[in-house]
């Protein structure tokens, strides 16, 4: 248990809230899709909209910089523009 608690604090100390929560989101929500497309578009618009956010730009500098990301984007106020995409039928 003190090594899964160790590799959980890790990853939340080093990942990006938007984009955990939108993983998540993908992931429960695209269960029960029709077809596999449609869980492919909603994840290529994911990595799309994400790929020019402020996060992945702190990311990218942390790395090189090889310190700590300081996300600033907020699950809470900060998720992309299409979010929720299963309010909105058909997806395209």
């Amino acid at each position: 248990m003190p090594a899964a608690r160790a590799l959980a604090k890790e990853i939340a100390d080093n990942t990006a809230p938007v984009a955990v929560a939108l993983a998540r989101q993908m992931m429960w929500r695209m269960l029960g899709a029709d077809h596999p497309m449609e869980a492919h578009k909603v994840d290529s618009r994911g990595i799309f909209t994400m790929g020019a956010s402020p996060d992945v730009a702190e990311g990218i500098a942390a790395f090189k910089e090889k310190r700590t990301p300081r996300f600033p984007m907020r699950a809470s106020t900060d998720m992309p523009a299409f979010y929720p995409w299963w309010k909105e039928r058909p997806f395209k």
